[in-house]
């Protein structure tokens, strides 16, 4: 089927935002520009006061994690973690699961995300069922703890997760396997979990350097810092590493990342509200770290809304560091789309460009935030919100249309994760 996005303004992989027509051939798009005489659309999306821009990213969330959206608020870390949501996490069941990830669902396409890495715990199936229900591509881990009794059990379910789901949904799922962090990993146990995803061939996503406390706790235990703990288990030397935070970092942290060709999934949002600090962004991309942008859960965040990532990213790290151009809105705009591609080990994701994947956002720009255009990259990250969101695509498929979602029944997603956190959170 050919999709044809006509007279749309649209953000390219150069920075520049032409009116042009934009051709999509399945699930690729097929050419920007001109329409030649014979490219015949079965469907035709009228790109007038629309602003196209390459589906969202989301490199680091917890999607089930909505069903505890506004339970435990205005805490510390491991206070959070210890009393409030790994007691409730404990009772959740396979429904919760699905339906946590389906009212993640309906937020991040509501919101023009098309990607995310969801790393969660028991019954990630239905995280990845969620996925080609609702349409939306992502990258999925089985979050691994190795300190609790049945470790080795949940190294063998992130097991069958690759077995049974990578490459799944028409390839839209992809699997990586997900030692939670390394307070919870002991290194016998991470170099367990390297050495098996290395003979499947899979990445590796895992929290890194979040708080001082974890700093703390790792050097007092093993006499050197998290990422040095990690890199002598060899869980960097497989394929390719996915590190959500990395807010504390020394040089020799820098200096593993960047020997590993570690991507950094950065949280501004979550890390801003538990208190946890400012990663070193600006310099992480001085030095051609790949940087992109994570909502976390949104138990801690408290939404999925990449935009307001994409804002806070450009607008944290110039306060932080008194520098007005320590990320610009491009900038901040390719850590929520490109730079979220690759740091999710995607390739031909993240860019409106010929030959890569139909994944678009539209946005509504019939709104005052929107006027006067000046500048559309800037409106988009400093002036517009998420719900300007109108369109969205996946690989050529749309999920909505108009701002009405064509794949999900909101109002079932809302009854059922409602009547699923009462019996979690009571």
């Amino acid at each position: 089927m050919k999709t044809l996005i006509k007279n749309v303004y649209a953000l390219l992989p150069d920075g520049t935002t032409p009116l042009t027509n934009i051709m999509i051939d399945r699930d690729k798009i097929a050419s920007i520009g001109e329409v030649p005489e014979d490219f015949r659309a079965a469907k035709v999306i009228d790109g007038k006061d629309k602003f196209a821009v390459p589906g969202f990213v989301n490199a680091h969330t917890h999607a089930s994690m909505t069903l505890f959206r506004s339970y435990a608020d205005d805490m510390n870390l491991m206070d959070w973690l210890n009393n409030m949501i790994w007691p409730a996490e404990a009772k959740m069941q396979e429904e919760d699961i699905y339906w946590g990830a389906m009212l993640a669902a309906v937020e991040m396409i509501e919101g023009g995300t098309t990607t995310f890495a969801d790393m969660y715990g028991p019954y990630m199936e239905k995280v990845a069922e969620a996925t080609a229900d609702a349409g939306l591509r992502a990258v999925l881990s089985r979050g691994i703890i190795g300190v609790a009794p049945d470790g080795d059990a949940k190294i063998e379910e992130n097991v069958s997760l690759y077995k049974d789901f990578h490459g799944a949904a028409n390839g839209r799922i992809t699997v990586m396997f997900g030692p939670h962090a390394p307070y919870t990993c002991p290194p016998d146990f991470l170099k367990k979990v390297a050495k098996m995803a290395q003979s499947l061939g899979a990445e590796v996503h895992i929290h890194m350097a979040e708080t001082k406390a974890e700093i703390e706790q790792i050097t007092k235990a093993y006499g050197k810092r998290p990422f040095r703990y990690v890199e002598e288990t060899g869980l960097f030397d497989g394929k390719g590493t996915l590190a959500a935070h990395c807010v504390h970092l020394d040089e020799e942290d820098i200096a593993i990342i960047k020997k590993h060709g570690i991507r950094v999934a950065h949280n501004p949002g979550s890390n801003m509200k538990l208190a946890s600090g400012v990663a070193p962004v600006p310099r992480l991309l001085r030095e051609g770290v790949c940087v992109a942008l994570g909502t976390d859960g949104a138990s801690s965040n408290n939404n999925l809304d990449m935009l307001e990532e994409i804002n806070l990213a450009a607008m944290l790290h110039k306060v932080s560091t008194l520098d007005p151009l320590a990320v610009p809105a491009r900038t901040a705009l390719k850590m929520g789309t490109e730079y979220g591609a690759q740091a999710v080990g995607l390739t031909g994701v993240g860019k409106l460009e010929a030959g890569c994947k139909a994944d678009i956002t539209l946005f509504d720009m019939d709104g005052a935030a929107w006027y006067p255009r000046n500048d559309l990259a800037s409106l988009l990250v400093y002036s517009a919100h998420a719900d300007s969101a109108s369109t969205v695509l996946v690989d050529g498929k749309v999920l909505m249309e108009d701002k009405e979602l064509l794949t999900l029944d909101k109002e079932r997603i809302f009854y059922e994760a409602q009547k699923c956190a009462e019996r979690l959170t009571k």
